[in-house]
């Protein structure tokens, strides 16, 4: 049954949608098809940079460690630092730039930069191993990589095609990025000429195949998907502020931000966003609850966003009532399930505010669903509605037909903000977007009456843990480089924080020398750390096996799943 707010929500969109509107559609073709798009929004990456950052000039927009930053001290300092990347290393229109780095300020400014220069920004995931780094490194041909001192070490001992960069956090920008610089160029230097079909952004996903893809976008798909958040943005305040339920006025729009920047949730509805509707960003180099609330406390934090555990963790902390946490009314959750107990223990714990849940990923730069407020109450084991304007879901069989309400199937989402394809990766590109345009997420669910999905299994043979992507195959593949085993097999475990966490059963070789804790050392050397099972089982009997002779992941799964359950974790 349609709900108060559900109508509400409704009646502002189709307000804003409408001709003349704040998000009036209009149309563009891609791939011989016609895709609604947001008329308003500008082409590209670089002319949205700035146009906000011209619009909002003097508000703060970065707070980290090393200090605070405009909107305009942002942009000119990118500006600067793409001149010296295309002046001073001959970066060219598509050519693929690398960032590996945590989150920081200059962190925001290279990845400006590399787009205002012509570049591809490519993702990389900041918590990989050297080897997983220069992988990604070599997959789609970067030629420079911008790397802070950590990620340099470790990519120091391997060997890849590109040139590193090291890039600093805890100094201004002119300072932590001036190698980008030292070589010449500066903020007079020639920007190159772009379109929304240039490409924009490579990032990492894996999948059933245990193999890292590239997941590339162009700069129309991720503008795109960015003005779709901005509306849903836009549509929520103008509810809220008209039931009295809005973020104080008087408060810039602040956002802490926890989730890593090299992630699409933190790329698009956390950062880009932020330019749209003159966000502050305040960024934790590190998750640390205690400092996350003297941060909402200081800076007025009217926006949470993180995995689902860190928002859980603020609610249960025992000393949450010392901090003024008024300011903060909105507790936002993507990247994994939230359990269905945190939703409630987070409303009775923090009253004053409300958790919301989206659904989206790498493939459709986080677009898909939103659920909000006591919608979210009502519901809270569905990842909400499909997000307005832009996207159209539905729930797909085996051949592809669109099933009714309440059926199960895989879920699929087509939009223009969706992703080009895999790089260099023809085979999976046409395995994951169908002729006609829907992206084939891997997630089974089903809608019910109202339209809400309720995502209940997984087709690919991944683990989400607090977030991360962990695929099963690409450890198993670890595992069977130690010599000493001989079958092994890699599942997700239930986890109260981080949602599912990565477990293993391996068979050693006869009268090899090796037990779990050793098979644990010799991962941790080879793959990144949340990858590395939490717990490994040794048995003495070949694994079970199904009928065409794999092993039967789930019974294994369910057999250990119940024992993790009664030894207490």
């Amino acid at each position: 049954m349609t709900t108060e707010l559900d109508t509400a929500l409704e009646r502002t969109m189709n307000a804003l949608t409408a001709p003349g509107g704040m998000f009036a559609l209009g149309t563009c073709q891609r791939d011989d098809r016609e895709w609604p798009v947001i008329a308003a929004a500008p082409p590209h990456l670089p002319a949205y940079f700035a146009h906000f950052c011209a619009l909002h000039g003097d508000r703060e927009f970065l707070v980290d460690d090393a200090g605070r930053l405009t909107f305009a001290q942002t942009y000119a300092a990118a500006r600067l630092a793409a001149g010296g990347l295309i002046a001073g290393h001959g970066v060219q229109r598509g050519d693929r730039v690398g960032i590996a780095a945590r989150n920081s300020a200059n962190w925001v400014v290279a990845y400006m930069a590399v787009l205002m220069a012509g570049g591809v920004a490519v993702l990389l995931n900041g918590w990989w191993s050297g080897e997983e780094l220069a992988h990604g490194i070599d997959l789609v041909g970067c030629r420079l990589v911008l790397a802070d001192a950590a990620r340099a070490e470790r990519l120091n001992t391997q060997r890849h095609g590109a040139h590193v960069l090291l890039i600093a956090h805890d100094a201004p920008p002119a300072a932590g990025l001036a190698a980008l610089t030292a070589r010449g160029g500066d903020s007079d230097t020639a920007l190159p000429v772009l379109t929304g079909d240039d490409l924009a952004t490579v990032l990492f996903t894996s999948g059933s195949t245990g193999v890292s893809k590239g997941a590339v976008s162009d700069h129309r798909a991720v503008v795109q998907g960015t003005f779709n958040y901005v509306a849903q943005t836009v549509m929520m305040l103008g509810v809220l502020t008209g039931r009295g339920q809005a973020p104080d006025p008087a408060l810039q729009p602040t956002a802490l931000v926890n989730v890593p920047l090299f992630h699409v949730t933190g790329e698009v509805p956390v950062l880009l966003q932020s330019f749209a509707i003159a966000r502050k960003l305040v960024i934790m180099a590190k998750w640390d609850v205690v400092r996350a609330m003297e941060l909402i406390a200081r800076e007025r934090v009217t926006y949470f966003v993180g995995v689902p555990l860190m928002s859980f963790e603020i609610a249960t902390h025992p000393d949450h009532a010392r901090y003024d946490l008024s300011s903060c009314v909105t507790f936002a959750a993507g990247g994994a399930p939230r359990p269905i107990d945190h939703v409630t223990r987070i409303r009775t714990e923090l009253p004053h505010a409300f958790p919301i849940l989206g659904y989206g990923l790498t493939e459709t730069n986080a677009v898909g669903c939103g659920n909000f407020n006591e919608n979210y109450l009502a519901k809270p084991g569905s990842t909400g509605r499909a997000s307005f304007p832009l996207v159209d879901l539905a729930i797909l069989d085996d051949a592809g037909a669109v099933l009714p309400s309440g059926a199960a199937g895989e879920v699929a989402i087509r939009s223009i903000a969706n992703f080009r394809g895999y790089w260099e990766n023809p085979e999976a590109t046409r395995a994951a977007i169908m002729p006609d345009g829907y992206f084939r997420t891997g997630d089974v669910g089903y809608l019910d009456d109202d339209g809400y999905l309720f995502i209940v299994d997984r087709k690919k043979d991944i683990i989400i843990r607090g977030g991360e992507n962990i695929s099963c195959i690409e450890v198993e593949s670890a595992i069977y480089g130690h010599p000493a085993v001989a079958e092994a097999s890699v599942f997700g475990l239930p986890h109260p924080l981080y949602g599912e966490v990565p477990a293993a059963v391996f068979l050693p070789k006869a009268d090899a020398p090796i037990d779990g804790e050793a098979l644990r050392a010799y991962l941790r050397e080879r793959i990144a750390g949340f990858k590395v099972p939490v717990r490994v089982w040794q048995v003495d009997q070949p694994l079970p096996r199904l009928g065409t002779e794999k092993v039967d992941k789930r019974a294994l799964r369910e057999r250990y799943q119940r024992e993790w359950a009664e030894t207490g974790q």
